[in-house]
């Protein structure tokens, strides 16, 4: 599995928010969002979920993201 800055999926609402600034009122043509897309989608869908601690029922394939 490749390294990358997040562990988890989940962001607080805080991070959201400056994200969301920082990428406001930035035109991009049609065929770069749908390049950003794309690559958006294979990244996220190589990062984690954090594993549900509350439940205690955390297993190495909830720490690992098998």
């Amino acid at each position: 599995m490749k390294e990358y800055k997040r562990q988890w999926r989940e962001l607080s609402d805080e991070h959201k928010e400056k994200i969301s600034l920082a990428t406001a009122n930035k035109p991009k043509s049609a065929e770069h969002r749908a390049h950003i897309s794309q690559a958006m989608r294979d990244y996220w869908y190589s990062v984690p979920h954090r594993p549900d601690v509350e439940s205690g029922h955390t297993t190495m394939n909830d720490l690992i993201g098998a």
